[in-house]
C-alpha cells in the first residue's frame, strides 16, 4: 500500500530541501527522496561548500604573500593535501549532517532511493546504485531498510532533480578531461591547467588553482570574462585575474581536446586569427555550464513539460502544466543558485500551505564569483536599465575603488558602480536599479545592496545609511552619496 504524504519531493539539494523545511514549518507532512546518501545535493556536497572551503584555504597563500609588502615575510613549508583535503571532507560533512538534523527535527521523512513520477503523481522509489532496498534516513544517523520498492502518494510533488556538469560537444569527460565534482576530489592540485569557459566555475578554480601556484590558461569565447554582466566590473575583474598570473585567451572556439595514457590534456581552439591551434596541460577542466537533470523516463511518460533545453516550465510560483506537481532549482529556467532555489522553495511551500507569497523576482537575486577579488552583482546592468521601458533619467555612478582605505590595504584593484533611475510613469524618485562589485569582500556587500534594490528604497533615503569607518562596505555609502549629488569622500 503506498504512503500518504502531504508533499513529495524529489531531490534534497537546496530548492528541495527549503520547500519540505518550510512546508513542514506550515504543518504539512513531508517526504523527500534522494538518491545520495547524503541531504544537500551538489551545493553542500560537491559544489559551494566544498570549492568555498579549498578558496579558503589556498586564500591563506595569498595573505602571505600580501604580507611581504607589509614588511610581514612568510613561507611556505608545504601543501599537506591529505590535511587539506580532511579539513574540505570536515566542512562538507559538518553541513550536510547540520541539515540532517534539521530535517530530522521538523519530522521530514527521507528516502534514499531513485524516484520516479507516474502521471497520477504516485511516486515510485527503488534501491539507488548499488543498494538492495530503498533505505530511510534513521534517526541515529544510520540507515534502515525498508523495501525494494516503495510507492508514495501526495497532494502535491515538487521536482527537485537539479543539475549536472556539461561537457564539450564531442568531448567526453576521461582522467584528463574533468568537470567540477572531479576537480574537487582532486588529492592534489594540478601543476598546469587548461579551463576552458569564464564563468563562476571557471573563474572559481582559476583563481583558487592559482593561489596555489598552478599556472592557469583561461579559455573564454568572448573579449573578456563575464560578458553579459556589467561591463565596468567584467573588466576589473579580468585585469585583476591577468594580474594574478592567469594567461586569458579571448575570442577562442575550443573544438576539442585530445587525451591519451601519459599525454595529459591538449586543447584545440581557433581565435578571431583564425586557424587552429593547440595547447597542452596536465589537465583540462571543462566549465562552461550545467544540464537540468531531467533526462529520465518519467519525465516524458509522466506528462510534465520539459522544453528543448531540459528546463521544467513554470509560472513565477514554481507550478508546472501538471496540476499539483512544482519544479524547482536547477531544473527550472534562470540563475543556477543555491539562494534562488532556497527562495523558490520558500514560495512553493506557502503557496501549497495556502499563504500568498511574493514570487522571486530574478532581477533582486544577487549572483556572487568567489574569484580573486570576488565579483559580486544585484539588478540591472546599465545596458539593461537603459533598455527597460518601465525607466527614465537612467544614471551610472563609478566609485573609485583606491579612495577605499580598506581596498588601499588589500593590495587589490576592483570595482564599484550602482545603476539608479525613475519609474517612467512615477514621481521621478530616483531608486538603484543594479550595484556591481569587484573587491575582497564583494560576497558580504552584495548584501545590503540586494536589499536596497529589491526593496525599492529611494535614493536619497538609501544615501542616508551610515557605515562604519573603516570598512569596505563604506563603498556602498560613498557611491550613494555620490549618486544623490553629494559625494563626501569622492569627487
Amino acid at each position: 500500500m503506498a504512503q500518504q504524504f502531504d508533499i513529495a519531493i524529489i531531490g534534497a539539494g537546496p530548492g528541495g530541501y527549503a520547500t519540505a523545511l518550510r512546508a513542514a514549518q506550515l504543518g504539512k507532512s513531508v517526504v523527500m527522496v534522494e538518491r545520495d546518501a547524503t541531504l544537500g545535493g551538489t551545493c553542500l556536497n560537491r559544489g559551494c561548500i566544498p570549492s568555498k572551503a579549498l578558496i579558503t584555504a589556498t586564500r591563506t597563500l595569498d595573505t602571505m604573500r600580501h604580507g611581504r609588502q607589509m614588511g610581514i615575510v612568510a613561507s611556505l613549508d608545504e601543501i599537506d593535501f591529505g590535511q587539506l583535503r580532511d579539513y574540505r571532507e570536515h566542512t562538507v560533512a559538518t553541513m550536510t549532517q547540520g541539515l540532517r538534523g534539521l530535517v530530522a527535527f521538523r519530522k521530514i521523512t527521507v528516502y534514499q532511493g531513485e524516484a520516479s513520477l507516474d502521471a497520477d503523481r504516485t511516486v515510485h522509489v527503488d534501491p539507488s546504485d548499488g543498494n538492495t532496498h530503498v533505505r530511510r534516513y534513521a534517526e541515529d544517523g544510520g540507515f534502515e531498510d525498508v523495501d525494494e520498492h516503495l510507492e508514495i502518494q501526495a497532494t502535491d510533488v515538487v521536482v527537485a532533480t537539479g543539475s549536472s556538469p556539461r561537457p564539450l560537444p564531442g568531448t567526453p569527460f576521461s582522467a584528463a578531461v574533468i568537470d567540477s565534482t572531479h576537480a574537487l576530489e582532486l588529492n592534489t592540485f594540478p601543476h598546469s591547467a587548461a579551463i576552458i569557459g569564464s564563468g563562476a566555475v571557471a573563474l572559481e578554480f582559476a583563481s583558487m588553482w592559482r593561489s596555489a601556484g598552478c599556472d592557469i590558461t583561461l579559455f573564454i569565447r568572448h573579449g573578456n570574462v563575464l560578458s553579459h554582466s556589467d561591463r565596468r566590473a567584467a573588466l576589473a575583474l579580468n585585469r585583476e585575474l591577468k594580474r594574478l598570473g592567469i594567461t586569458i585567451v579571448t575570442n577562442a572556439q575550443v573544438t576539442h581536446v585530445d587525451t591519451g595514457e601519459n599525454l595529459g590534456a591538449v586543447v584545440h581552439y581557433t581565435t578571431d586569427d583564425g586557424g587552429e591551434q593547440t595547447f597542452a596541460s596536465e589537465l583540462a577542466l571543462v566549465a562552461i555550464g550545467r544540464t537540468p537533470n531531467t533526462q529520465a523516463p518519467w519525465f516524458a511518460s509522466s506528462g510534465l513539460q520539459v522544453d528543448d533545453d531540459g528546463m521544467i516550465p513554470t509560472d513565477a510560483y514554481g507550478r508546472t502544466n501538471l496540476d499539483h506537481v512544482w519544479a524547482v532549482g536547477d531544473v527550472t529556467r534562470g540563475q543556477l543558485l543555491a539562494h534562488r532555489a532556497f527562495a523558490q522553495g520558500l514560495v512553493i511551500a506557502e503557496s501549497i500551505g495556502g499563504l500568498d507569497p511574493q514570487p522571486v523576482d530574478a532581477h533582486t537575486v544577487p549572483s556572487v564569483i568567489f574569484s580573486t577579488p570576488e565579483f559580486a552583482t544585484v539588478g540591472l546592468t546599465l545596458r539593461e536599465a537603459q533598455a527597460d521601458e518601465r525607466y527614465a533619467d537612467v544614471h551610472e555612478t563609478i566609485f573609485p575603488v583606491m579612495a577605499n582605505a580598506r581596498m588601499v590595504m588589500s593590495g587589490m584593484g576592483g570595482s564599484f558602480s550602482i545603476v539608479t533611475g525613475a519609474l517612467r510613469d512615477g514621481d521621478g524618485t530616483q531608486t538603484v536599479l543594479g550595484v556591481h562589485v569587484v573587491a575582497p569582500d564583494a560576497s558580504d556587500l552584495i548584501a545590503e545592496a540586494q536589499q536596497i534594490v529589491a526593496n525599492h528604497i529611494p535614493l536619497h533615503e538609501a544615501a542616508n545609511a551610515i557605515h562604519p569607518h573603516p570598512t569596505f562596505s563604506e563603498m556602498i555609502g560613498e557611491t550613494l552619496l555620490k549618486a544623490d549629488g553629494r559625494p563626501l569622500h569622492t569627487r
